[in-house]
């Protein structure tokens, strides 16, 4: 028996909304072509080791604190640190910092001041526990997590004929970050939606609209209306412009999500939000090749999409993020533990990059939080407020990040 829950899963379609009724597909359509702001969010699930990413080269204590982790400096610059086969010499951005060398990748757009770092960014709060710290960065809030997203209520209210497809998450379920008073859908993987049997379509879309329950009623519609509108996307597609698939070839998982992401935009559907995620950083041992290899795939998929993209970038700001980061001084297994401060990127036209912003703190014993992590000097909705009032133009922060006191942001957009 085909019932609306096994029709809508095999379908590859989730949807979530808690109020906000959602428009038919087909106006958005006549808005085709118009311009719009969009942001896109990418969540590092694992805690990231932000000193092994972008690496403090010129700082002694970097180099003495992991005796075999450390990431060799830039050629020509002499430091007494290893250089084994995942530890090659770092990318120099500014005589201080410099990138991992699996991000080769993404040092085009560093020297086209489309990407640029914010360095000692997380929470304030001293959580080191991964379901906590995502929870509470994923709410827009500290200490205590709300049931809505920051990404959702960052969204401004929908006009008339807004399209169900403004706000996607790219995987199999809509993320903590994307949920809330306005509707938002997951796309596991678009080539593979489907009407399924059309004449048990027929009939679970009429079972849907004289559903006397509003809530289902107005889901039920949007549902297949995104399957239809994506299908029509998928009967034209779109290949990769510009050489982008080889990078997105090589970027995992992440690759595919953007890859997709790219032809929903390209299609003007009505994106103004996007979520995607890439696991796989809790590196508490033999962290080096694996923190290599991942960070080959996340520097390729994120290249690619903004290959892809070319000209639309201007209107599209993509930021990064991570529950938290690791411990400065390495362990005994080739690995870093649960730490507190970590970085954020930021990509797009609007960035005004080539430039690591934020105040950096130090390495030094009495310059780390609690003797052992780097210190978080910028908190990370002071950076997420900057996109969300700079480029979605949302200037009630207050309402985005209930009780933070938003004092302006480091000037990572460009005026």
């Amino acid at each position: 028996m085909l019932t609306r829950r096994l029709f809508l899963r095999n379908s590859g379609l989730v949807m979530a909304g808690m109020g906000a009724a959602p428009a038919w597909l087909a106006r958005a359509a006549a808005v085709e072509g118009q311009k719009r702001k969009i942001l896109v969010a990418i969540f590092m699930r694992g805690a990231a080791d932000g000193l092994n990413i972008v690496i403090p080269f010129s700082e002694k204590r970097y180099h003495d604190l992991r005796p075999s982790l450390a990431i060799a400096a830039p050629a020509g610059v002499n430091r007494n640190n290893t250089n084994g086969p995942f530890n090659t010499n770092a990318i120099d951005l500014d005589g201080n910092f410099a990138l991992n060398s699996a991000m080769q990748p993404l040092k085009d757009l560093w020297d086209k001041r489309q990407l640029a770092i914010i360095e000692a960014t997380g929470s304030p709060d001293a959580s080191r526990s991964h379901f906590d710290a995502q929870d509470f960065m994923e709410s827009g809030t500290t200490s205590k997590a709300l049931g809505d997203g920051w990404l959702n209520r960052a969204l401004p209210d929908a006009a008339p004929g807004a399209s169900p497809l403004r706000a996607v998450a790219l995987g199999g379920q809509v993320a903590h970050t994307l949920r809330g008073d306005h509707e938002a859908i997951a796309v596991s993987d678009s080539q593979q939606f489907t009407m399924g049997n059309h004449e048990a379509a027929t009939i679970l879309e009429s079972l849907y609209s004289s559903s006397a329950d509003p809530q289902w009623g107005r889901t039920g519609k949007s549902a297949f209306e995104v399957m239809r509108q994506i299908q029509a996307i998928n009967s034209n597609p779109s290949f990769p412009a510009n050489g982008a698939q080889p990078l997105y070839g090589q970027g995992g998982e992440l690759g595919r999500h953007l890859q997709q992401l790219a032809r929903l935009i390209k299609a003007d559907v009505g994106v103004e939000a996007a979520f995607a995620e890439i696991g796989g950083w809790d590196h508490h041992g033999n962290e080096n090749p694996q923190l290599f290899n991942l960070l080959r795939q996340f520097s390729n998929a994120l290249a690619g999409f903004s290959i892809d993209m070319g000209d639309r970038m201007e209107d599209i700001v993509l930021v990064t993020m991570s529950e938290f980061g690791r411990t400065v001084e390495e362990n005994g297994n080739a690995g870093t533990d649960h730490g507190h401060g970590s970085f954020m990127m930021a990509m797009g036209g609007p960035v005004a990059g080539g430039k690591v912003y934020g105040k950096w703190p130090g390495l030094e014993r009495e310059q780390l939080f609690e003797g052992r992590d780097l210190a978080v000097t910028t908190d990370y909705r002071t950076v997420l407020g900057e996109v969300i009032g700079g480029h979605l133009g949302q200037k009630n922060l207050g309402a985005v990040f209930p009780g933070f006191q938003y004092g302006g942001g480091l000037g990572f957009l460009k005026a």
